[in-house]
């Protein structure tokens, strides 16, 4: 019978079978999903979003841009964007898109951001009309700046000047709109940290430090990169496993409070494949059919 799992602020799904094999389609028990409504905030549960072959409706609609810089706020420079918690309700209706499924927000939707000092704001992220071409990881984004009380809260918090944005769907994923990484993976790269590090957090238990959309139950390290080009059942949803995930330092930091509390980056970089780039690799992307 599918288990829930402890899922450390990400999906988590129970595999209900051996491990899929590159040839064939495998099933897994579908519970919940992840991701931030604002790129690079808190990465928080969403019980019933609606998927689509876009990922997660509310999935980063929104950024945090310095307008001087024509820049988009990445976590990796900016650790306290982990603090802000957000939620979005949509015109009324349901929390996080699952009662006015997919698409962008729109007017009408209530976005609501909150510190762990207690300061919050809600209100409704308007469309100012301003638009303001970004540079996000070496790529140009078309952005709308909103109006609203949200980027008062941010900058005030970030101690920096900053705007809250609309972006088109999936303009700001780096990659695919589907995250994985495996509990087999995550158990074993922790003890790897805790080697070397003893007292590291435990990390099969702060998915969310990964940010991963999904996690999958697994009794095998890293075989997950075996499935390429499989197709997975997630309940309803169908996704085809693409390739492995590159790595920054933003695995470094606590997924509540953005301390640098461990050395992630380093240790993948000891022992794992790396990308072109000399990135380390760690979980899969994967592309919702």
């Amino acid at each position: 019978m599918p288990q829930l799992l402890p899922d450390g602020g990400a999906a988590t799904w129970r595999h209900v079978a051996g491990p899929p094999s590159p040839t064939s389609a495998r099933s897994f028990e579908a519970h919940t999903i992840g991701f931030a409504h604002i790129k690079g905030t808190r990465h928080e549960l969403r019980p019933g979003a609606v998927v689509d072959a876009g990922g997660p409706s509310g999935d980063r609609e929104f950024c945090l841009v310095d307008v001087e810089r024509r820049t988009v706020l990445k976590t990796v420079q900016n650790p306290k964007l982990i603090q802000i918690a957000t939620s979005l309700v949509r015109g009324g209706d349901g929390d996080d898109g699952s009662e006015r499924g997919s698409g962008l927000a729109r007017d009408g939707d209530e976005l609501t951001m909150a510190l762990p000092d207690g300061c919050s704001v809600s209100g409704i992220p308007s469309g100012s009309g301003e638009q303001l071409t970004c540079d996000y990881w070496k790529r140009p984004v078309e952005l709308e700046l909103t109006e609203g009380p949200h980027s008062d809260l941010a900058s005030e918090w970030l101690g920096t000047p900053v705007r809250l944005a609309r972006a088109p769907r999936g303009a700001v994923v780096y990659g695919s709109p589907i995250s994985i990484v495996t509990t087999a993976s995550l158990r074993d790269l922790s003890r790897r940290v805790a080697q070397s590090h003893p007292g590291s957090p435990d990390l099969a238990a702060e998915a969310a430090r990964f940010r991963a959309t999904v996690v999958i139950d697994t009794d095998e390290p890293y075989v997950e990169e075996t499935w390429e080009g499989v197709t997975v059942n997630l309940g309803d949803l169908r996704v085809r496993i693409g390739t492995p995930i590159p790595r920054c330092a933003v695995m470094d930091l606590d997924p509540l409070t953005g301390e640098r509390n461990a050395p992630v980056l380093k240790t993948l970089a000891g022992y794992r494949p790396r990308n072109h780039a000399g990135e380390p690799l760690f979980g899969v992307y994967a592309d919702v059919l």
